[in-house]
This record gives structure tokens, C-alpha cells and sequence, in this order.
């Protein structure tokens, strides 16, 4: 594929990611996973993938800081260190198969939790329990916002303090992955060129500026039900292209 073509898919899926993430508060992390795995080497991936959705997830947070629940996020730090600290100890760098396959079966597995669970990150301890989780998940696969929505979907937040409590999990669960992968790519050798990234960058900013007038004319039903069709949808795409590459 000519270079000139990969820097424009790369600077289009960073603007319309961003778009959709600052729209629903997830699901364009997942898309934006799915084509940096397409094109780049999947630490290289995952580090990028890191960078740009810092920025998004850091400008939503930023516009909407006053909707945050900062006991949430206080937990879901906790827990994110540790799992870190896990992952550290490990150094676990999954496949690009293995990778897919996460993000396939990570929208369909939240289903699969029996009812009586009720998992809700305003409940005390289970914010701790959503980081340990989602950090775990975005360790592996990249992304982990179909397993962060299942602590939010029983919450009584309306959707701006979804949204913002959301973005800034997610840039720290963001900054944890730079971390991580950052340190495999140095002992690995590769990386992400600088002015690369502030491409990448530039156009998360602009992806999300552009979201907050769309977010304003929805409703909290219709938000959480485009949510979920399109987290299930994504995650059908990567579990098909995920057993394609694993079994050819």
C-alpha cells in the first residue's frame, strides 16, 4: 500500500474514532484498534492506538470535567495499577490473532454475565474492580470499552457524566498502555515516529470537538441503545477477522 494512503487512512480513522467515541463514549477505540492492527506491527499499534486516544479521551474529559465522578475514578485507578503491576511482571505481549479474538469476545462476554451480578461502578469496590478488569483487557487487546460500559449501563449518571467519567478512566487505562508498550518497544526495538503521532493527535482533538454539538441532541435512551448495537456490531467484525488470521 502506498505511504501517502496509510498516513490519509491513519489521519481519517483518528478523526472519525475520536467523532465516535466523543458521541458515545466508546466504540471508536475499537475501530481505531482494528485498522493500527491492519497496518502497523501490534506493539508499535498498540503504543499509537495509546497516544491518540489519550488525546481524545483527555480533550472530552477536559470539556466535560465538571460532569466527572471522581470516586469512580479514584477506584478504577486503584485497580488499573495493579493490574499493571501484574502485566509488568509477566511482560505479556499477545498476538495480532489473539488480540482480534479479544476484542470479538469482549462485547459478547459482558452479555454472558449472569443478571444477578448487577455490576455498577457507583457501588463500593467495584470501581476497583472495573479498573483491574479494563486495564487487564486493554493490556491485551487494546481496547476495553465494551467491559467498562458494563459497570456503567445500571449506574443512575446521565449520559455527560457517562461520557466524562468514561474519558478519563480512559486516559488513564491510555497512559498505562503508553507505559507498558513503550517499555516492550525498547527492548524489542521499532517505535511510533513523534510527528506521526501529533498527526494522529491533531485530528483526535478535532474529532472530538466536532462530537460535543451530537451528543447534545441525544437522549440518554438513545445513547445507551446506539452504544450497544454498535460495540456488538465491532465486536462480530474483529472475531471474524480474528479466527480468519488464527485458522487461515
Amino acid at each position: 500500500m502506498p505511504y501517502v494512503l496509510v498516513l490519509a487512512i491513519l489521519a481519517l480513522s483518528s478523526l472519525v474514532t475520536s467523532f465516535v467515541s466523543g458521541i458515545l463514549g466508546m466504540a471508536g477505540g475499537m475501530i481505531l484498534m482494528g485498522v493500527l492492527l491492519a497496518l502497523l506491527p501490534l506493539p508499535a499499534a498498540m503504543m499509537l492506538h495509546g497516544i491518540t486516544q489519550l488525546a481524545a479521551n483527555g480533550w472530552r474529559a477536559i470539556l466535560l470535567r465538571s460532569e466527572v465522578d471522581w470516586r469512580v475514578f479514584r477506584g478504577y485507578v486503584l485497580g488499573a495499577l495493579v493490574a499493571l503491576a501484574l502485566f509488568m511482571l509477566v511482560r505479556l505481549v499477545v498476538s495480532k490473532p489473539v488480540a482480534l479474538l479479544a476484542m470479538g469476545l469482549t462485547p459478547f462476554a459482558t452479555l454472558w454475565l449472569p443478571e444477578g451480578l448487577h455490576l455498577n461502578a457507583q457501588r463500593r469496590g467495584q470501581a476497583v474492580v472495573c479498573g483491574v478488569l479494563c486495564a487487564s483487557v486493554a493490556l491485551t487487546a487494546g481496547v476495553s470499552g465494551p467491559v467498562l460500559d458494563i459497570f456503567f449501563v445500571r449506574t443512575q449518571m446521565r449520559r455527560h457524566a457517562v461520557v466524562a467519567t468514561k474519558a478519563l478512566t480512559q486516559s488513564f487505562t491510555h497512559l498505562l498502555k503508553i507505559f507498558y508498550f513503550g517499555a516492550v518497544i525498547s527492548l524489542q526495538g521499532g517505535g511510533v515516529r513523534p510527528w506521526l503521532a501529533a498527526m494522529m493527535v491533531a485530528f483526535a482533538l478535532v474529532g472530538t470537538s466536532l462530537s460535543r454539538s451530537v451528543l447534545e441532541r441525544m437522549n440518554d435512551v438513545s445513547f445507551r441503545r446506539w452504544t450497544r448495537w454498535t460495540v456488538l456490531t465491532l465486536g462480530a467484525i474483529y472475531l471474524a477477522n480474528g479466527v480468519r488470521l488464527a485458522f487461515g
